[in-house]
């Protein structure tokens, strides 16, 4: 950090010429010790329920395996029908995305809002919005298992 903070000093001192001129750039060089702002933190959820409110399934044995996946819909795009055999959650960080089970029961997550995804229950989801969807989801699985597993007989409407 010292490296980093001499290393701006020189290079301020340079674009204000010499040093004859420091009183000019006493501000810029003030700023480095600012306070830092302090880390905040918000839970977004905390639930041991899928979000159509069914229980998640006891956690598998053996040695975990956690998987972190960035997804991005576009506008309009429809994901196949799929089940998920691990248990998953995420968060979206932009636009929103619809999620149906077979059942037709339906959950619009929005940007910002987290979300438990169903385990081995087929389902699918859809970008009806107009801006791309972007999903960060982790899941919670071992070696050698899939993460989702399509279903292509089920035709999407």
């Amino acid at each position: 950090m010292r490296q980093i903070k001499s290393w701006m000093i020189a290079t301020i001192l340079v674009a204000c010429g010499t040093v004859t001129v420091m009183s000019g750039c006493k501000k810029a060089v003030a700023n480095e010790d600012a306070p830092v702002q302090k880390v905040s933190s918000k839970e977004l959820i905390r639930t041991s329920q899928s979000w159509d409110g069914v229980e998640l399934p006891d956690y598998l044995q053996g040695r975990p395996e956690l998987v972190a996946v960035k997804y991005e819909f576009p506008a309009g795009q429809k994901l196949g029908w799929h089940h998920h055999p691990v248990m998953n959650y995420g968060v979206l960080v932009q636009g929103e995305l619809t999620i149906i089970g077979q059942d037709g029961k339906e959950k619009t997550v929005h940007e910002g809002e987290a979300v438990v995804e169903m385990v081995n229950t087929i389902h699918h989801g859809e970008n009806r919005g107009t801006k791309p969807v972007i999903l960060y989801m982790f899941y919670l699985s071992q070696e050698g298992l899939p993460l989702a597993v399509q279903h292509p007989e089920i035709p999407l409407d």
